[in-house]
């Protein structure tokens, strides 16, 4: 065996042993802290709720992080803890371990997130989560501390190009007509899938996402101010009708359909995407949940369909 494999699933036991059975339940909670789905479920709030261009920026640079993390992982193709010693594993994931998802997912997101969050708790949050969600993806057998120390690199990699890229990329995208950022948004997700052929789920969102931001941005560009009331309407509705969208083809088409077949699958992640950047936003300044930017501004109504004046 690797030595250092072998040295990782004795660290995997040291923390199993040193916390218990007992902590099984509150490690899996904390290991929620660190997926996708987190993610994908703050995000919204803060896109729809809290502020448009930061949302939509941390919503592309995550979706970007989980393609990269996929990638590396068909990669480098690393067994898992339990695949060398099965009764390690308190859980079980369907993909190669390195590196860690959740400890990657947790430094970008939370990375990002001292943007948004005042400067203490922001960093407080940036140390204590992707430690402790590291902490758990040990205790549960998924992987090994090697895993979860490239997870945290190459997370903190990505908030770091993220934060000195994004001038760059605000003044190419700001001088690139709503055609050329379809088109584009088109030709990155066709690049994902010839890379991650078997990532549509990511490229299908990412897809959606684009498309919505760019059609925000040009004709829709909402103040996500509002009352407390306004604010917990949207997200209610909001969700409960990307839920609609994720579980209803599901429902239709089967589980094997819906799921398995790459197409099908990119085709549901795209609209989930587009519906949450774009359509969700849309149906709030319709229901009268949600104002213009140029409505806050004049405190007349705008039109819909014409790009706001900057």
């Amino acid at each position: 065996m690797n030595p250092i494999l072998a040295w990782g699933l004795g660290v995997v036991e040291a923390v199993q042993r040193f916390f218990g059975p007992k902590m099984l339940v509150p490690m899996e909670i904390l290991s929620f802290l660190g997926s996708e789905f987190f993610a994908f479920a703050v995000l919204p709030f803060l896109y729809w709720c809290i502020d448009r261009r930061k949302g939509a920026k941390i919503g592309i640079v995550i979706i970007f992080s989980g393609f990269v993390n996929s990638w590396l992982k068909m990669l480098f193709m690393q067994p898992r803890p339990y695949d060398l010693a099965p009764e390690l594993g308190l859980a079980r994931e369907d993909s190669p371990g390195l590196p860690s998802g959740h400890s990657q997912t947790s430094v970008t997101f939370w990375g990002l997130m001292l943007s948004v969050l005042p400067k203490t708790p922001g960093r407080v949050l940036l140390i204590l989560v992707p430690l402790l969600v590291g902490i758990s993806r040990l205790y549960l057998g998924v992987h090994f501390p090697t895993d979860v120390l490239a997870g945290w690199a190459v997370g903190a990699v990505i908030v770091v190009l993220a934060n000195l890229l994004e001038p760059k990329l605000k003044a190419l995208f700001g001088n690139m007509g709503l055609r050329f950022q379809l088109i584009l948004a088109a030709a990155v997700a066709i690049l994902m899938n010839f890379l991650l052929p078997s990532g549509t789920m990511l490229s299908g969102i990412f897809l959606g996402c684009a498309v919505g931001f760019a059609l925000t941005g040009e004709k829709l560009r909402f103040d996500a101010n509002g009352t407390a009331v306004q604010k917990i309407l949207r997200y209610i509705i909001g969700d409960g009708i990307a839920a609609l969208v994720y579980i209803v083809p599901k429902l239709i088409l089967g589980e094997d359909l819906a799921s398995g077949q790459p197409l099908v699958r990119f085709i549901r992640y795209a609209i989930l995407g587009i519906w949450i950047s774009f359509g969700a936003p849309w149906c709030f300044t319709r229901m009268k949940l949600m104002k213009l930017e140029e409505q806050k501004e004049s405190g007349e109504p705008g039109e819909l369909d014409e790009p706001p004046v900057a």
